[in-house]
């Protein structure tokens, strides 16, 4: 469970919505000269596959090397190069040792020519056209809930008691354990709006907030969590919820695939990983190399056949805010 924030650190009330037109995007994160390009890539030609209207932003460190910024270029992305940033130094374990890098996440909020973003990780595959999230309403921050119950997560109260945010009524919060944590969302997928001012107050904050296992993660879930907002499973879904909690997935509805679990980065694929031979799994994997295969959706083959050219917007629509349970949500369309 991520720690409070400390007194000195300034808590936003919201988002300073910057001048000018409105203007949107999806961003990613790129580090080093590893294989994780084939994730962004994959993302892109994902995009481009459910026709969405806007671009894809890939906030790279200095290490990402010019052939693979090549790459990218070539596939329709906007490289944008940022500088690191790191936590304090304490002794914290993190639950992965590169989720250290994963602070650099901060920069994207000064990316103030766009009014609204769509962050996603490089490891997410987009398989319907989620453009409508950028319609919902200002002024919150808006994720999926994550699930405590892998061993990542055996540091906390949570898994020790078997308490789940998914499943909340299977093993209740304790009373003597005080108040039940917070809702926490997982970081690989949020609707943003970035702001100078909520970008720097970010790089203060965390230089008097010790850093936690789950990292960056950790830290949004401390920062935004007056503002927070959950939306369904179908915007980010992280694959052990197949098996962790199969009655809230409906495969066959997800919009956004996060193959976040231990050997499922398709790029890597052995199928030698627990859980990994499971058919859903193979399938899921055999659907991201689909899209990363298709000739027909690189950026320069698209542009050639007049495809995404003069990307058209859809319709717009704000989906309402209703009651799951205990949890205010933001549902999703009906065509989920």
């Amino acid at each position: 469970m991520a720690p409070e924030l400390v007194q000195a650190a300034l808590k936003p009330a919201g988002f300073t919505k910057p001048a000018g037109l409105p203007s949107r995007a999806y961003v990613t994160f790129l580090a080093g000269d590893g294989d994780y390009v084939k994730g962004v890539v994959g993302l892109a030609k994902g995009l481009r596959k459910v026709e969405t209207a806007y671009p894809l932003i890939v906030a790279v460190l200095p290490d990402v090397p010019e052939e693979h910024r090549r790459i990218l270029k070539s596939q329709g992305c906007i490289v944008r190069e940022i500088e690191p940033v790191y936590p304090p130094e304490n002794q914290t374990q993190f639950a992965m040792a590169y989720y250290v890098i994963n602070y650099s996440k901060l920069r994207i909020w000064e990316f103030v020519e766009y009014t609204k973003m769509i962050y996603l990780d490089g490891d997410i595959q987009v398989y319907d056209n989620i453009d409508h999230l950028f319609d919902l309403p200002d002024g919150h921050f808006y994720a999926v809930m994550d699930c405590f119950c892998e061993k990542t997560w055996s540091h906390t109260p949570q898994y020790k008691i078997g308490y789940c945010q998914q499943c909340p009524d299977k093993v209740t919060w304790p009373d003597e354990m005080g108040q039940p944590p917070s809702l926490y969302f997982n970081a690989g997928m949020f609707v943003f709006e970035p702001s100078i001012s909520t970008y720097h107050d970010l790089l203060k904050t965390l230089k008097v907030t010790p850093p936690t296992p789950f990292a960056e993660q950790d830290f949004l879930n401390m920062y935004f969590k007056g503002i927070y907002k959950p939306i369904p499973l179908v915007y980010n879904l992280v694959l052990a919820m197949l098996w962790r909690h199969p009655e809230n997935v409906e495969l066959d509805k997800v919009k956004v695939v996060h193959y976040c679990a231990a050997g499922s980065k398709p790029w890597r694929y052995t199928g030698k990983e627990e859980n990994m031979q499971r058919e859903d799994i193979k399938t899921l994997v055999e659907k991201w190399w689909g899209i990363y295969n298709d000739e027909s959706l690189d950026y320069i083959k698209s542009l050639a056949d007049g495809i995404d050219a003069e990307p058209v917007s859809l319709q717009p629509f704000i989906a309402a805010l209703s009651e799951a349970g205990a949890v205010q949500y933001v549902t999703a369309p009906s065509a989920a």
